[in-house]
Order: structure tokens, then C-alpha cells, then sequence
């Protein structure tokens, strides 16, 4: 049952990747408080990895930084993923040219701009509500 629930939410992930679909990403900030905000996903894997694309010099980086702590929470009327991992900054250039998608133009100038990064979450424990069916576990 549960390897159906996770290949479920994997599929929902996927499906919400790009501009126009958003997600919760909550980092812990300089105060040890988690702080929430809404942000696009970039690519997936499945519950495995999720890649989000952001400035090198905002608050984001640098709470990854201080704590790579992380968690992401995709909802919607039928379901309710929320992922709890790690969260890395990759200024790789291959990553960054992979990752892009057109929207990023609205903030940077192309993937080779310096102030652009990619955000790696990795998740270690998963917490699924998919078509009514629940699942918790580790990676």
C-alpha cells in the first residue's frame, strides 16, 4: 500500500513542477524559528528530490546556509504531501542551465546569470495524504 501512495504523490510532484503550480517551503531561520514561504518547484523526483530555482543573495540561501534543514508541502483537494529532508545551494552551471525554465527570464537574464541558484531539497521522511489514503515513512 504504501509503495502505491508514494508513487501517487511522486506523479502529483512531477505534475506540479514549473511556473505555474507553487508549494510551501519551510527553512529555519537565524532565530531557530521555521519560516514558510510559497515557491515553484523546478524538476522532481518523484518524493526523492525536488529542485527550486531562486537568487543566490536572498534569505532563502542564506537560511540553507545557517540550517539545511527543510520541509516542502504540496496541497490540494485530494491530497496533502509534506516532505521533511535536507536542502543544499548549487551554483554548478550545468545544474543551473538543467533546472531553468522560461519564467526565470521575469527575474534573472538567463542561466549563467551569477545571481541565479538552484535549490536541491532531498528528502528523509515523508508524511502522504493521497486519495484519501495515508502514508509516513523514511526515505
Amino acid at each position: 500500500m504504501n509503495k502505491e501512495i508514494i508513487a501517487r504523490a511522486g506523479e502529483i510532484i512531477e505534475k506540479n513542477t514549473g511556473e505555474a503550480s507553487y508549494c510551501v517551503l519551510a527553512l529555519i531561520d537565524s532565530e531557530g524559528y521555521p519560516s514558510a514561504s510559497t515557491i515553484s518547484a523546478s524538476k522532481a523526483d518523484g518524493i526523492n528530490w525536488i529542485t527550486f530555482c531562486t537568487g543566490i543573495s536572498g534569505t532563502r540561501t542564506e537560511r540553507i546556509n545557517n540550517c539545511s534543514r527543510a520541509s516542502v508541502c504540496f496541497n490540494g483537494s485530494d491530497y496533502n504531501i509534506t516532505l521533511v529532508g535536507t536542502m543544499e545551494v548549487l551554483t554548478d552551471p550545468e545544474v543551473k542551465k538543467e533546472m531553468w525554465y522560461d519564467g526565470l527570464s521575469n527575474h534573472f537574464t538567463g542561466p549563467e546569470d551569477p545571481s541565479y541558484c538552484v535549490l536541491r531539497f532531498k528528502t528523509n521522511r515523508y508524511n502522504l495524504l493521497v486519495d484519501w489514503k495515508e502514508a509516513r515513512g523514511r526515505l
